[in-house]
């Protein structure tokens, strides 16, 4: 089975943008922000992108920054 962690590395190591509801989609979590955190942690370099829906409401989805 695999981890939450690992889901969301998996998805930003194909190039995907994560958002929370994918990873509440995806694997479950709720904790996205403490997983990326854990990654950057382990020296995985991963942007942080902000965005306001219509309604107003903030919410940061996150994607791998490959080295150039």
């Amino acid at each position: 089975m695999q981890t939450q962690k690992s889901w969301v590395l998996n998805q930003l190591k194909k190039g995907r943008t994560v958002t929370p509801l994918q990873a509440l989609d995806g694997c479950g979590t709720i904790r996205l922000a403490a997983i990326i955190h854990d990654l950057r942690e382990n020296g995985v370099n991963i942007l942080t992108i902000r965005a306001t829906t219509k309604a107003g409401n903030k919410y940061a989805s996150y994607k791998m920054v490959k080295p150039k």
